[in-house]
């Protein structure tokens, strides 16, 4: 560290920088410049090469000794300290500036009202950070920043964790604004039998289901995709409250309920953090066991595909058996392979969700 900073156009002279001048004046040695002064060498030495703050009491020998005013010396630092700070401040608005573009502005200002600023790279990075409620926009690199990510991150890069914890950032902000009350598990589980019965209820159910849920102490919130953040959902506990946030992108009833459920699957299973494409382990294997068995049971779904019969016909009448979106049906078949992914006879069974108005 040395005694004065640059950045640019900017530089800020620690008051070591002048000691530094007054003992090389005098012709002394440091160590004899500490003794005059009353102090050690190693006090000294630091003020010299600015990594320790000149003190008041240092500031008051060195009056004492050289005949200046004691502000003058605690002015010197003051300088120093609201230069370093501006050179600082500086530093990390182009830092930010990085941040911002991987984040991309016009995402927050499409869903949540962010004010039109093109090309105002530091207008943009003043509201980012006034909206996600953070100092900086580096923060959101950290890995546990939101929350713990579920399993490895190696097939996240440097914009995908970005991403993710400025979602769930966003998710944790508008749940400390809502007000629930303390997490109920066995109302909970009351409320995800309700939800599982209006999976036909394509315009109503959203509503009711985050009631419901709201009711249990479970924050549910649905946020639009913001591309390349590779979330699926996370859970994550906020005082005596659980935060449930789905990302949108999956819209189509089965994926829809399927991420949902294995969602609510990590809280039963008391496993908060954030979920992500492609992860693996154990944690994922039982909130996609939790999913598979809420949304369809087990022994009747194994009892419907011995029948062999995938037709249209067969599987909307099966759903209706259940009660469940046929659309679950057919995504379950799809996923254990029964039927093919790209079955055009079967397309009508598929349900696109409009989960998403306006936020702001």
């Amino acid at each position: 560290m040395t005694n004065y900073v640059e950045y640019n156009d900017k530089i800020a002279f620690h008051p070591g920088y002048y000691i530094k001048e007054i003992v090389e004046n005098l012709g002394i040695t440091q160590e004899d410049f500490a003794k005059r002064l009353d102090t050690t060498p190693k006090n000294i030495s630091l003020i010299i090469r600015g990594e320790q703050r000149l003190s008041t009491d240092m500031a008051m020998k060195l009056s004492n000794m050289l005949g200046t005013s004691v502000n003058y010396w605690l002015n010197l630092q003051n300088a120093y300290d609201a230069a370093l700070a501006e050179i600082e401040a500086v530093e990390e608005l182009e830092k930010d500036k990085t941040i911002l573009r991987l984040l991309g502005y016009d995402y927050f200002e499409q869903h949540f009202n962010l004010p039109h600023l093109p090309r105002q790279l530091e207008l943009q990075v003043k509201e980012l950070r006034k909206f996600l409620g953070v100092a900086n926009l580096q923060v959101l690199q950290g890995r546990d920043f939101a929350v713990n990510f579920r399993g490895n991150t190696t097939s996240m890069d440097r914009a995908n964790i970005i991403k993710a914890n400025a979602m769930v950032q966003i998710a944790t902000n508008m749940a400390l604004q809502t007000k629930a009350p303390k997490f109920n598990k066995v109302k909970f589980e009351d409320a995800v039998e309700k939800a599982l019965n209006l999976t036909q209820e394509h315009e109503i159910f959203l509503p009711i289901v985050t009631e419901s849920f709201k009711n249990a102490g479970v924050i549910l919130q649905i946020l639009p995709n913001l591309k390349g953040s590779k979330i699926n959902g996370a859970t994550k506990k906020i005082g005596s409250r659980i935060l449930l946030m789905v990302n949108d992108r999956r819209r189509y009833a089965d994926t829809f309920w399927f991420t949902l459920m294995h969602e609510i699957g990590h809280i039963m299973n008391g496993d908060y953090g954030i979920s992500v494409e492609g992860q693996k382990g154990k944690c994922e294997d039982l909130a996609d066991r939790y999913a598979q068995d809420k949304l369809i049971d087990p022994d009747m779904y194994e009892i419907f595909v011995k029948w062999s019969d995938f037709s249209e016909r067969a599987i909307r009448k099966f759903a209706k058996q259940i009660n469940r979106d046929p659309g679950i049906i057919l995504g379950r078949l799809e996923s254990d392979g029964y039927v093919g992914y790209n079955n055009w006879s079967l397309k009508s069974l598929k349900t696109k969700y409009k989960v998403l108005s306006e936020y702001g």
